[in-house]
């Protein structure tokens, strides 16, 4: 959900989506318009942001991924493009509708193949993997669902990405309210609270990168 930056002027925002655009491949530039008219469209991750956990998945020389949060599908087609043939994306999700969206625009892509889609409540999901002896065998995870789920979410990605692997969160920022939630604001509570567990935590090393509304990457040890 940071299809609106908060940290530039209009024009170098513009500017830093333009160049993500332009190694946009035909797929995935029709999907994200495809979603444009969408009434969650700000569900969807900005094109820079997509060309970033693209960069992390080859940099980190990834075969297996998690992605808890699908929407329409943009994220888990830049990530599956940048795994290698053979490669597989765990792509978590509770609405069937949006993701047949995406199962169409990932079949035209032909990564349809590298991307086990599970409906259902990822923590289930996640807790699946973990009982079938999946723990540290994936290079990379990215976490963008219920605000309130982030906590449990980033235990059980930590138990199934390997060391040297690395966890996304999007909407560390939540347009600003994090640095101060309000009471009532349960979402915005939550991601402050995460964040301060991870700045304490020693498993980790942990940047937050001002992109789209926050994008916070985690390094397992």
């Amino acid at each position: 959900m940071s299809s609106t930056s908060i940290h530039l002027d209009p024009q170098l925002n513009e500017h830093v989506r333009s160049v993500a655009i332009a190694r946009e491949n035909d797929a995935l530039s029709r999907l994200r318009e495809h979603t444009a008219d969408h009434p969650y469209a700000v569900m969807q991750i900005s094109p820079e942001q997509g060309r970033l956990m693209a960069l992390l998945v080859k940099t980190l020389g990834a075969t297996r991924a998690i992605e808890i949060g699908v929407f329409t599908g943009y994220s888990a087609l830049a990530v599956a493009e940048a795994l290698p043939s053979g490669g597989k994306l765990v792509a978590c999700d509770i609405n069937e509708e949006y993701t047949a969206v995406a199962q169409s625009f990932w079949e035209e892509a032909g990564v349809a193949d590298r991307i086990d889609l599970r409906i259902g409540p990822a923590s289930e999901t996640l807790a699946q993997l973990i009982e079938e002896g999946e723990e540290g065998s994936y290079g990379f995870a990215f976490v963008d669902a219920d605000k309130q789920g982030y906590d449990g979410y980033y235990e059980q990605c930590l138990t199934l990405v390997e060391r040297g692997g690395m966890i996304a969160f999007d909407n560390m920022f939540m347009a600003g309210r994090v640095v101060d939630p309000a009471p009532n604001d349960v979402a915005s509570r939550a991601i402050a609270a995460l964040t301060n567990k991870i700045t304490a935590d020693e498993r980790v090393d942990a940047a937050l990168v001002p992109i789209g509304d926050g994008l916070k990457l985690v390094r397992k040890r």
